[in-house]
């Protein structure tokens, strides 16, 4: 298959989508098995899922969303975490993990030396640093990481167990998608780097971890590519590890540590259909100024040297907008396609249709309106309110009919 449009700009959304309270709170009530963060499924959950995924498909339809999403519904974790189930689901479909005293929130800082990045324990974020008085205030709406002593670390292999989840998410979303005429749809997965990104007290080097991770997560890709849908690999770790390296690496240094990563994932990625795989990069979806963003223009060949065929980045939000330029000399690859963002997660204010629009025009001068999908920044949910989530869409979906009308 092709991602690449034939008679109108097509749009998707970044993945997470805002639950109903009725799942959120079946979630919940999930019991935790003896590890303290393995949830157990129940059939309440399953039937809730089920359904829900059936309307949240429906409703990106209405609003014109071409390729809908699952909204990661089947994707959960500990309630007492306070993190993104983006990231947090893969802690229930792996074996090699346990809850220690030390973990990425507690250990000890390191501090990273040229030509030896490492990346810095989470509370070290230069962004963090530099803003320090406005993360700890609790007015401010930007606080993270208050219930972090959940995560856990690697004790052990890491060896994939998400089997019949995975299938269940990928039988959801095929009957929802069946159910609304859909031809096209997409599930999320994590990436090496970012799942590696836990504390590891197993492996010997940094690099056994991520290919560790590699090897298991490739499992995940497996079995959605097979059910025949689009894979989204959601990848925060390419861009957002800039910032949780203190002091400041080299953009060099950076590049090298990064290459590790992206090299991990093709090996994940070996061999499977890549005609439907989708990489999404963002630089962390926290509401938080980012002023510590490693730019674009440093790591976009990065991005493109990893082996999908649709590279979806932030490009609606104050920090990152500026960077649709870097697309006039940026070539891109024969038989890709871009997925920028031309909606935001980071605001409450709904884009208006014509900007939306406009922001897709630009990025169709540069690669072609064929290579164009419109996207969200990021995931919706758990960033904006519902209402405002739909909005946003709607508004995402007219923009795309607005911009398919100059642009067919």
């Amino acid at each position: 298959m092709s991602f690449e449009n034939t008679t109108h700009i097509q749009a998707t959304t970044a993945g997470s989508l805002p639950r109903t309270p009725e799942l959120i709170a079946a979630n919940a009530a999930r019991p935790l098995a003896e590890d303290g963060f393995t949830l157990q499924t129940t059939d309440e959950v399953r039937a809730l899922t089920s359904a829900a995924v059936d309307d949240v498909v429906a409703r990106q339809v209405r609003l014109g969303i071409t390729q809908p999403g699952d909204g990661e519904y089947g994707k959960a974790m500990s309630s007492s975490v306070d993190y993104g189930a983006w990231w947090g689901y893969s802690f229930q479909r792996v074996s090699g993990l346990s809850l220690t005293e030390e973990n990425i929130f507690t250990q000890e800082p390191v501090r990273s030396e040229p030509g030896h990045v490492r990346l810095t324990s989470f509370p070290d974020r230069r962004d963090w640093i530099a803003f320090r008085d406005a993360y700890q205030d609790p007015e401010s709406g930007i606080s993270v990481g208050k219930n972090a002593t959940a995560f856990p670390t690697t004790t052990g292999p890491i060896v994939y167990t998400g089997h019949e989840a995975a299938r269940t998410d990928a039988a959801n979303l095929t009957h929802a998608l069946e159910a609304n005429g859909v031809d096209n749809g997409f599930i999320t997965a994590l990436s090496p780097g970012s799942g590696a990104r836990v504390a590891n007290e197993y492996y010997a080097t940094e690099e056994e971890h991520i290919w560790a991770w590699a090897d298991a997560l490739r499992e995940e890709y497996r079995i959605i590519l097979d059910a025949g849908l689009s894979l989204q690999i959601d990848d925060p770790s390419i861009a957002e590890n800039w910032d949780q390296i203190n002091p400041e690496p080299s953009v060099e240094d950076y590049r090298a540590f990064t290459r590790i990563r992206v090299e991990a994932l093709n090996h994940a990625l070996r061999g499977l259909d890549t005609s439907r795989v989708r990489f999404h990069l963002c630089w962390g979806s926290w509401h938080g100024p980012h002023t510590t963003d490693i730019e674009l223009r440093h790591i976009v060949d990065l991005m493109l040297d990893i082996d999908a065929s649709a590279y979806s980045f932030e490009a609606a939000n104050a920090r990152h907008e500026h960077e649709w330029t870097v697309w006039e000399d940026t070539e891109l690859p024969d038989g890709k396609v871009i997925i920028p963002g031309v909606v935001g997660h980071a605001t409450n204010v709904v884009e208006h249709p014509d900007l939306v629009a406009q922001r897709i025009e630009r990025f169709a001068e540069f690669v072609g309106r064929e290579r164009v999908i419109a996207g969200t920044d990021c995931g919706l949910g758990g960033r904006v309110h519902p209402s405002i989530a739909a909005a946003k869409l709607e508004s995402l979906g007219e923009g795309a009919r607005r911009a398919s009308a100059k642009l067919f």
